[in-house]
């Protein structure tokens, strides 16, 4: 199939969509049953339409084309719903890689909890960017549940996933992670070496409020205390500079 005609399908697709969801805002009575396709429970008149329309981009997560299953998993994390999340999860195990990135920076964006077993099953997935994504989200999800799932993959092959993993562990803050982190400081990449520094100091700091200013050193580290060192403006102490005329 040619990219024209992806691209042709996947329109008629989300305009499929987009009509879909239309129709259940405009008639509330509609019904969307499991012969339409739909895993969920019916649409009826007791959903507002955002959960309407909701359920539609969940049920779109399962289309047929990966285009329109990554708009949907994108749709999904702006709206920013947890009635996704079940379908999310479900969408971590898509074929498609990129699938799998947006239902993961959806669920991260979401903020749900529950999210956080699948995700750390994807901290071993085939794909380096999978796992960078993986990580983030922990990250982003909060749950110390995730520490030592993390501290397991401190070591991954790929620098950036190692990147990821570390910034996560500095996003949780616990304190069970600072003995990789401190191994980390000598790592080969010297990304990886500035990522373990920045976690230990968001852990270290105990959420005091008192960062470690890496990047951004203080302009004047040793200011002086006067702003004019001089007082005397005229640096000639003598009101007439030639004597001889004042006589």
């Amino acid at each position: 199939m040619t990219p024209l005609a992806v691209f042709v399908r996947t329109l008629l697709k989300t305009s499929a969509i987009f009509i879909g969801v239309t129709t259940v805002m405009l008639h509330p009575s509609f019904e969307w049953s499991r012969a339409s396709g739909l895993s969920s429970s019916r649409v009826t008149a007791r959903q507002n339409p955002t959960e309407a329309a909701v359920d539609g981009l969940v049920a779109a997560l399962k289309d047929t084309d990966a285009g329109v299953r990554r708009q949907a998993a994108a749709a999904l994390g702006e709206i920013g719903n947890a009635r996704a999340v079940t379908g999310l999860m479900d969408a971590l195990k898509d074929a498609d890689p990129d699938v799998r990135q947006h239902a993961l920076s959806a669920l991260g964006e979401i903020g749900d909890r529950r999210a956080v077993p699948a995700i750390v099953g994807l901290l071993k997935d085939s794909s380096p960017s999978i796992r960078s994504h993986a990580a983030s989200a922990l990250g982003e999800l909060g749950d110390t549940a995730a520490v030592d799932p993390l501290i397991a993959v401190i070591r991954d092959a790929n620098a950036d996933v190692r990147r990821h993993v570390i910034s996560a562990l500095g996003e949780l803050g616990d304190s069970r992670a600072l003995p990789a982190l401190t191994a980390a400081l000598k790592d080969e990449d010297v990304a990886v070496r500035r990522a373990a520094i920045s976690a230990i100091a968001e852990i270290s700091d105990g959420g005091s409020g008192h960062r470690f200013n890496i990047g951004n050193p203080h302009p004047h580290p040793h200011p002086h205390p006067h702003p004019n060192p001089n007082p005397n403006p005229n640096p000639n102490p003598n009101p007439n500079p030639n004597p001889r005329l004042g006589n």
